[in-house]
């Protein structure tokens, strides 16, 4: 069994790898943050503004990702065959101000052997994760040890932890459980199975309130998100479209 330090570090470098990817976005202002705004874009545009392509160094077949037009609105287009990568932006928004984070996505199918419990189901057609800031006040001797190992390596401290939301093959939807490769990701199922398929989903949540069910705390200040399309565990393919994703008051 994996001791609780090698999964501390298996965390760090988990959330290490997709925060060092992200570029800085402007503080947020008014009732509502869009840190995605993919319907202002082009076309022609290869990725959204201020979105970074998130890669890993030991998955050669990456996901594409490209900016097209599905009925009358601007999205991402996502397709995974046996691949891995997503799309990351940094951002620092304070969850107890806008707690409410609101996206719309669509996914066209579903894994048969995705599975949240296990690594190798460990795949989603469509999921959203959102980081949260290093806090030396909520850490051990040995957690604020690694996380300044992995600062003198990458230059600044990786997030503490991250929320996921998903959309599953088979589990439940309002289930929280933890990603298979670390509990320092939290993943909680908005949608499953195949009942909603091929259909625009606005999906609205409070995050803050997500994350204290999810770690027991009140959440730090928000770091980052992604967006991440993934079939390398299971070996199969999806397709799937994002929509704009904001933050905003209660």
């Amino acid at each position: 069994m994996e001791t609780s330090f090698r999964q501390l570090q298996r965390g760090i470098i988990f959330l290490t790898v997709i925060f060092i990817a992200f570029i800085p976005a402007s503080s947020q202002t008014g009732e509502i943050f869009y840190v995605g705004k993919f319907s202002d874009a082009n076309p022609g545009d290869k990725l959204p503004a201020g979105w970074n392509p998130l890669t890993f160094n030991k998955i050669k077949s990456h996901t594409s990702y490209a900016m097209v037009k599905d009925g009358d609105a601007l999205v991402i287009k996502a397709v995974s065959k046996a691949s891995a990568s997503g799309l990351t932006r940094k951002i620092r928004i304070d969850p107890e101000k806008y707690p409410i984070v609101q996206w719309q996505w669509k996914a066209l199918n579903i894994y048969r052997n995705g599975n949240v419990t296990k690594k190798d189901g460990d795949d989603y057609p469509a999921r959203i994760y959102i980081t949260f800031e290093y806090d030396p006040k909520k850490m051990s001797i040995v957690e604020r040890g690694k996380f300044k190992l992995a600062k003198l390596v990458y230059g600044e401290y990786p997030p503490s932890r991250a929320i996921t939301y998903i959309w599953a093959s088979k589990a439940q939807v309002g289930t929280i459980v933890s990603n298979p490769y670390t509990d320092r990701v939290k993943m909680i199922v908005v949608e499953s199975g195949k009942d909603s398929l091929n259909t625009w989903i606005t999906e609205e949540r409070n995050l803050f309130d997500d994350y204290v069910a999810a770690f027991g705390v009140k959440p730090p200040m928000i770091s980052g998100i992604a967006i991440m399309t993934d079939s390398d565990n299971t070996k199969e393919s999806a397709t799937a479209f994002y929509g704009d994703i904001l933050f905003r008051k209660k």
